[in-house]
């Protein structure tokens, strides 16, 4: 990777003077590599992947950017994507993270993130959820998008990738059931971050909260929710606090199910394994619910 000649595009977009570049590999992430771009006492962070993949930075910026936008929590800003050689790049601000955000300032400030309000569910582009794509097509039926750009997306890969038929069935059964998990509920398309689990989130040097690696759209905010007690639980302080700032419909429980099988049809996708059968054991708890 050419990082001087990153460094000066940067500088010029900047406007600020250019220096000496240099870059230190960073660990975490899976997907991307990560680096911390310095020159004196100027810090960047950037992820870089192959050139074909420029679009997955671009959507990223997009979220990043709707979420500054709302003003209600902390994101990284982002300066700059594109290409140098073989290498899509995305330079944002370096943020010095400093473990798990306080659940009280993460319940108010993602409450009012959820408050920022579309007339419609979906998203101004597609992304990624992990590497795969997600499409975010606008759609005024919550029900419609779910069914279509979610689990309906989901179970076509399944079968692309030769899953168990049975599951695969099964999902399509459960997705002509959708109704009636919103028989007495009408979610609003809510600002969501989209891949909200604990390892997207972090507290920054002040304490605030900071959200990071988005996969944005709007859609119903309990789907973000569902997503925070995936792979462990924020604790029972936030949902009381969220609950004061944004009201939980009694029946969230009952989705929270329905909302993860989205990500754990996304991880039988990409990595395989046991996250079939989990699907698949979530599918049929899901079609018992629906009776």
């Amino acid at each position: 990777m050419d990082w001087q000649s990153i460094g000066d595009r940067l500088a010029r977009q900047l406007q600020i003077p250019s220096g000496d570049y240099h870059a230190t590999s960073l660990r975490g992430g899976d997907i991307n590599q990560a680096f911390r771009l310095e020159a004196g006492a100027q810090r960047f962070f950037v992820k870089t992947n192959r050139a074909e993949l420029l679009p997955m930075f671009e959507a990223e910026q997009a979220g990043l950017d709707a979420i500054r936008s709302s003003r209600t929590i902390r994101a990284p800003q982002v300066f700059l994507t594109g290409c140098a050689g073989a290498q899509a790049f995305i330079v944002m601000q370096y943020i010095e993270l400093c473990g798990r955000p306080g659940a009280e300032s993460l319940a108010r400030a993602l409450a009012a993130m959820h408050a920022i309000f579309n007339d419609r569910f979906g998203f101004e582009c597609d992304n990624t959820i992990g590497s795969t794509p997600q499409p975010n097509a606008f759609n005024p039926d919550w029900i419609e998008f779910w069914r279509q750009q979610r689990l309906g997306f989901q179970l076509a890969l399944a079968r692309q990738n030769g899953f168990e038929a049975r599951m695969i069935d099964a999902g399509y059964r459960l997705a002509e059931e959708l109704g009636s998990f919103f028989r007495n509920y009408r979610p609003r398309p809510s600002l969501l971050h989209g891949d909200l689990w604990s390892g997207n989130q972090a507290a920054d040097s002040a304490g605030n909260p900071v959200i990071f690696d988005p996969a944005c759209y709007y859609g119903d905010h309990e789907a973000d929710l569902a997503m925070m007690e995936l792979f462990g639980h924020p604790g029972e302080r936030f949902f009381a606090v969220y609950r004061e700032h944004f009201p939980i419909d009694p029946d969230y429980p009952l989705r929270r199910e329905l909302y993860n099988l989205y990500h754990i049809l996304n991880h039988a996708n990409l990595f395989g394994g046991g996250y079939a059968g989990q699907a698949h054991s979530m599918i049929d708890r899901l079609l018992a619910q629906s009776r």
